[in-house]
């Protein structure tokens, strides 16, 4: 496929804008020049030299380099994402050997969302000011140390830095990952390209705690750092010897690092704040006080970031906004964004409720409890890539429509679970649950970046990514906050502990089902448009552009045969 096809021509590469075929070279999405630069000698030297889309996708499929380098990039991300929620099952046991609440304890899992949520906006600027490989290289040798910290740590601080460090390496893992795809793949393969690396972000969070669960009952918890530390050396092998670039290294490129401070005093107040509410009530300055300040500085943030990039659009600045969100001012990314970003509040909070009701009012094991959840990742995994095929041949509409109402309903039949509910039947209403999630994230996701002018393709994936964060890790608090609400009000009418539980994760699970209704009229009413992602309605937009271009060249020489014949006329004299 020629790199002349609308939105999607254009490669993603870092550096200053030059001009190639008239046309603007970005960072974000990219052309191909011509004739294309000499190839650097050497093995390494290869390695660095960037990979243009003619380089990496020709006669519809992926070169040997772009496939094993997409292939390094997926398997880093996918540690990311199941390091994130590993732990949550060896909690009880760290509590335990660091002699520390359990609140406190929480904080090892709490904390690589907050961070997480940090790392994102700082996304467009890396990937401006560094290349693929060196991005990639330091955030695997920074998660190896901190999973060394965590592995070898005497102390509960010191673990708990280390895997903050995990968490600042695996940060922007998945915003590089989801512009280099972008950058590779034409706007009619975007979505089951998409589709396909999303099966290994679909697997990951649910298998985490099941294998974590698995290790700590044999090995203990730091079995689990220690296998990290192996999977992070690997990686960093992986990534020395295989990974290509995708961008050149904008050396001129600045962040603005007062935006930054305020991301983190904003996000991580924020999500401090709404970690505490499991612990304290709202009323407490330790819930209160952070989400206030958090909140403040959110909104000094956003209005800083619109001044910003206002400046630098206008040419009175050189610096560009930490995250550029002018990009939302597109009404369809918008909405795209939204609904993703309630999928992941939904499957954030749903993952902490249900082991919450297998193991607190079921007496079931942790592993039980993952068992339970995995038939739910393995089909979210298959149907993120089949919604990718079908983003392609059918545009996001019908996919997401189908997979918010498998959503609504799994959820809906998951809250009438009650204390003799058969065990398997809760994994298969996650089994429904999580088909719908395949529908839904993954294609919305890619049919509201496509939506994007190519330029602000980097900017939009790290706002959506910053989006989805925040649900991700307020939603789990929010959820949890509303069940011992409700079971407080049930308990001091008379009901015992374990129903009164029962009864408020049912509530909660209730008012999720109607968080995904919701996202039902989102879809019906917000996503449509000529440029849902569909490549059938690509083509015909083509043809259509095609046939115009014709009927001009017709009316060009329809007009260049009539001043023929006028001329002559006048030359004879007749």
């Amino acid at each position: 496929m020629t790199s002349h096809e609308g939105p999607e021509e254009g490669e993603q590469r870092g550096g200053n804008t030059v001009t190639a075929a008239g046309k603007p070279y970005t960072r974000d999405v990219h052309h191909d020049t011509e004739p294309a630069p000499p190839r650097a000698s050497g093995y390494f030297a290869g390695l660095t030299q960037a990979l243009t889309r003619t380089d990496a996708y020709r006669d519809g499929h992926l070169s040997r380099p772009a496939f094993l380098s997409l292939a390094i990039l997926t398997f880093i991300t996918f540690v990311g994402n199941f390091t994130q929620l590993q732990l949550s099952a060896a909690l009880p046991t760290l509590v335990s050997d660091f002699h520390i609440s359990v609140t406190l304890g929480q904080w090892m899992t709490s904390i690589f969302q907050l961070t997480m949520g940090v790392m994102v906006p700082l996304t467009a600027y890396l990937t401006r000011r560094f290349s693929t490989r060196q991005i990639v290289i330091t955030s695997m040798v920074v998660f190896t140390l901190g999973s060394v910290l965590a592995w070898l740590s005497p102390s509960f601080p010191l673990a708990l830095f280390g895997r903050f460090l995990e968490a600042v390496g695996t940060g922007v893992m998945w915003p590089v990952l989801q512009i280099t795809v972008f950058s590779i793949f034409p706007l009619a393969r975007r979505g089951m390209a998409m589709g396909i690396v999303g099966m290994a972000m679909a697997v990951a969070p649910a298998i985490g705690p099941t294998l974590g669960g698995v290790q700590t009952d044999l090995n203990g918890w730091r079995s689990i750092f220690l296998t990290l530390t192996i999977i992070g050396c690997l990686a960093i092998v992986l990534t020395t010897f295989g990974l290509h670039n995708f961008g050149q290294a904008d050396t001129s490129a600045h962040a603005d690092f007062f935006s930054v401070g305020l991301s983190i005093i904003g996000f991580g107040g924020l999500m401090f704040g709404f970690t505490n509410i499991q612990a304290y009530p709202f009323s407490a300055p330790v819930v209160w006080l952070p989400m206030a300040i958090g909140l403040a500085g959110i909104i000094w943030f956003v209005l800083r970031q619109f001044h910003t990039e206002k400046m630098f659009k206008a040419g009175k600045s050189s610096r560009p906004a930490l995250l550029d969100l002018s990009v939302l001012r597109n009404r369809s990314f918008s909405i795209g964004t939204i609904i993703a970003s309630l999928s992941f509040f939904a499957f954030s909070s749903l993952i902490v409720l249900i082991p919450l009701f297998i193991q607190d009012c079921r007496g079931y094991s942790a592993t039980i409890s993952g068992l339970v959840m995995l038939p739910g990742a393995i089909a979210q995994a298959i149907s993120q890539f089949f919604g990718g095929r079908a983003l392609d041949r059918f545009g996001a509409r019908p996919v997401a429509l189908i997979g918010t109402i498998l959503l609504t309903a799994g959820t809906a039949c998951m809250s009438t679970i009650g204390l003799h509910t058969w065990i398997w039947s809760i994994s298969f209403y996650q089994f429904i649950r999580q088909i719908g999630m395949g529908f839904v994230m993954m294609p919305v996701t890619t049919w509201s970046l496509n939506c994007l002018k190519p330029s602000e393709v980097s900017a939009g994936s790290a706002v959506t990514n910053t989006v989805r964060q925040i649900a991700g890790a307020v939603g789990s608090p929010v959820m949890i906050l509303i069940m011992y609400s409700i079971t407080a009000a049930s308990m001091s009418n008379g009901q015992q502990t374990i129903p009164a539980n029962i009864t408020g994760i049912e509530w909660a699970l209730r008012i999720s089902a109607v968080i995904n209704f919701i996202m039902i009229l989102m879809v019906v009413f917000g996503v449509k448009g000529e440029d849902a992602g569909s490549a059938r309605e690509a083509v015909r937009i083509a043809l259509h552009h095609d046939s115009i271009e014709q009927e001009d060249k017709g009316t060009k020489a329809l007009a260049h045969t009539d001043d023929t014949a006028k001329l002559r006329t006048i030359e004879t004299g007749k």
